[in-house]
């Protein structure tokens, strides 16, 4: 069994620095307009987690709807 080489690093380096922005920057605008932080599109990039995070976004209360919302003030 032959093991990686240099070579086979920098092609996988190379692809990993090319394809990271391709999925992080998408969900970092999402996140960031639905008033989450933008930091957390990160999470995307882990398997299973990535699964988690986007059914806690669907489904809980964007905190950018929640600033957006008339106030019912009795004055």
């Amino acid at each position: 069994m032959r093991s990686i080489g240099p070579l086979e690093l920098l092609v996988i380096f190379c692809i990993a620095l090319v394809l990271v922005p391709i999925i992080v920057i998408p969900y970092w605008k999402m996140f960031s307009k639905a008033g989450f932080a933008g930091p957390v599109s990160l999470l995307m990039l882990i398997p299973l987690v990535n699964l988690v995070t986007l059914y806690v976004v669907a489904f809980s209360d964007w905190p950018a709807l929640r600033r957006s919302e008339p106030t019912n003030s009795q004055t």
